[in-house]
């Protein structure tokens, strides 16, 4: 008596651990799925939308996605000027500083820096 219920609590211990084992790794395939998706680099102005704050600043500029979080800090003039475009298609206002002046090449060198993908237009 003592041996099958032995063998009928090991099957049962490993079949409950197979079955995590194989929802972990499910779970695991969804998430890298999804990861793929944002790694694809293709992202739309809802999803820029959501990154709209100091601590999470995404842009759209020229129809590339650039994550400028880390940068703000380090902006030459007040961070608050970049601001107002997280979380949107910031093009124009890149282009002329919102003041009819371009930024430098050496901008654009840093802004290449911070791409993370492109922009899906519907």
């Amino acid at each position: 008596m003592m041996r099958t219920l032995f063998t009928a609590a090991t099957v049962i211990f490993w079949l409950a651990v197979g079955t995590f084992w194989v929802a972990d790794r499910w779970i695991a395939k969804d998430t890298v799925e999804h990861d793929l998706t944002a790694a694809d680099g293709t992202w739309t102005l809802a999803q820029i939308a959501g990154h709209d704050r100091p601590e999470d600043c995404w842009m759209a500029i020229d129809g590339a996605v650039f994550d400028l979080t880390s940068y703000l800090p380090r902006h030459p003039s007040n961070p608050a000027i970049v601001l107002p475009w997280c979380g949107k298609d910031a093009t124009q206002a890149y282009h002329t500083k919102t003041k009819g002046r371009p930024h430098s090449s050496y901008a654009d060198r840093l802004l290449s820096e911070l791409r993370i993908g492109t922009l899906k237009r519907p």
